[in-house]
């Protein structure tokens, strides 16, 4: 779609006005975030956990658009962490994965981030170091638009999943299975020979076409392949959905029998931010009788839709318009566990209405998160319209038996070669899930668009983060626009963790 004359001009005013604030707040102090331990009440019980909080308290952080990224982390734990600004698009040597983007800081230690913001949204922050996320080192972070949705109240919401037992005996109890000598995403158990690099190559390279149209990148093997998975309707109700059992499930660091009571102006106009920073369990937001209006996904606006329901995947935000009625009861806002009937929440009250308490079970199991809402979602400001100049055709594989996750058959290792792309691309990638369980994929570093599910091209969401479930292909696109080596992984962190993970390169 062509640009008028006037939209390059206001477009040109725009990131004129975002470098002159950019350049100015050089000389403003940076926010400070500091890694921390706190203590939690989880039912009554004491938890040792991380935090990430501004010197005041203040959890994550909130910007304002057009402002810089400047950020300070202070880290106060006794071990090294690096922090991931999950949905942002800094420089690569500032998005926060060890060893790929840079260095870890060390205990002690402290790293300046500053970048420009060129959008705003719902984003958030989790370390990228080993299994910390499990632990909760996460938090929020929002770039307001200043002049959008101000008659409404912010009420920010963070999912996460939560277990006593330690995340390394977590991921070791779902390992005991796994052949030797298999790899691992955090470099343990590495093969190095020539031999595996050069297989490991060939598998990840084989898909890569240059000018290629990837809806013909799929011969008649994989046609037939597709409709085997295809041909019981009940293959995400009979895969594996949750491969830990939590000890609790928190909203704002809360459970139900103790949630986060948010107040709420008299007009009772909300904008709930939901963000899921779950370890590895995906919800649907319930918000009972109201019917909110879901106007942003993954912090990049939509067309708007309707509904008393939305699903969210592990690492997925969902911006939410709804109005709290006035009857003098707190509404409850559930977030239900896919697959189980246990649930968490938070309660949205107006002035003077009575809070109620409401179990952490539900009626009702809740269905597997499928994909019948993404296929309804259209980008409010799609890509341009552009064909691939180079594809991937990436095949998400493992099983649960043994605990292996892998691309295309390659568990990832640091000696892995990335994914090459060239500056200016429109890059598409199509993804089929051979596995039984689903896998919210994401990319550092950019934004995509999903344009094709099951064969059916349109003009999806813009995201980061997309969710795909057992048999389904999903195609996504987007430019090359920000040059470095940019992580791709599976968000649920101990399938990343075990090698589903892999890296884009480009200068």
């Amino acid at each position: 779609m062509m640009m008028t004359r006037r939209q390059l001009m206001r477009t040109a005013a725009a990131m004129t006005a975002i470098n002159l604030d950019y350049a100015f707040a050089k000389e403003q102090q940076p926010a400070i975030l500091k890694l921390q331990r706190q203590t939690i009440d989880i039912d009554g019980k004491p938890a040792s956990v991380y935090a990430i909080v501004q010197p005041n308290g203040q959890w994550g952080v909130t910007f304002d658009y057009g402002t810089p990224f400047n950020v300070r982390v202070v880290n106060e734990l006794s071990e090294p962490s690096l922090i991931h600004w999950h949905g942002l698009t800094p420089p690569y040597d500032q998005d926060g994965v060890p060893d790929i983007s840079g260095p870890v800081i060390p205990a002690g230690g402290e790293k300046t981030y500053y970048f420009p913001q060129t959008f705003g949204g719902t984003y958030w922050m989790h370390s990228h170091y080993r299994l910390q996320e499990q632990q909760l080192l996460a938090a929020p972070l929002i770039i307001h638009y200043p002049e959008k949705y101000r008659e409404y109240q912010d009420a920010v919401v963070m999912l996460a999943d939560f277990s006593f037992t330690s995340p390394q005996e977590i991921y070791a109890s779902l390992i005991k299975k796994r052949p030797q000598n298999s790899g691992r995403y955090n470099n343990e158990n590495e093969r190095d020979d020539d031999g595996e690099r050069a297989h490991d190559h060939a598998m990840m390279m084989r898909n890569s076409h240059s000018a290629s149209n990837i809806s013909n990148d799929h011969g008649e093997e994989d046609s037939h392949d597709m409709m085997a998975m295809h041909e019981n309707d009940h293959d995400h109700a009979m895969a594996d959905l949750n491969d830990v059992v939590y000890d609790a499930f928190l909203a704002n660091l809360r459970t139900l029998s103790d949630p986060d009571v948010i107040g709420i102006s008299n007009d009772g106009r909300v904008l709930l931010r939901v963000i899921n920073g779950a370890t590895m369990s995906n919800f649907h937001v319930d918000l009972g009788l109201i019917e909110g209006v879901l106007v942003a996904v993954d912090g990049q606006e939509i067309l708007p839709v309707k509904g008393s329901s939305f699903p969210i995947a592990t690492g997925q935000r969902l911006d939410i318009l709804l109005t709290v009625p006035p009857n003098g009861i707190a509404q409850p806002i559930f977030f239900n566990l896919e697959g189980d009937r246990r649930r968490t929440g938070v309660i949205l009250a107006r002035p003077g209405a009575k809070v109620q308490k409401y179990s952490d079970v539900s009626d009702a199991v809740a269905s597997p998160v499928d994909l019948s809402l993404e296929n309804n979602l259209q980008a409010a400001w799609p890509l341009e319209i552009h064909s691939a100049d180079r594809s991937y055709v990436l095949d998400l594989t493992g099983n649960m038996e043994d605990y292996i996750w892998s691309i295309n058959n390659v568990v990832w290792k640091s000696s892995t070669p990335s994914l090459m792309l060239r500056k200016g691309e429109r890059v598409e990638l199509a993804m089929t899930n051979r596995t039984m369980m689903a896998h919210p994929m994401h990319l550092h570093g950019h934004r995509f668009q999903v344009i094709e599910i099951d064969q059916r091209r349109f003009s999806g969401a813009l995201r980061d983060t997309i969710h795909i479930p057992p048999g389904k292909r999903v195609v996504v696109a987007f430019d090359a626009d920000n040059p470095g080596r940019w992580a791709f992984h599976c968000h649920l962190a101990y399938h990343m963790h075990a090698g589903m993970f892999a890296t884009f390169r480009y200068v």
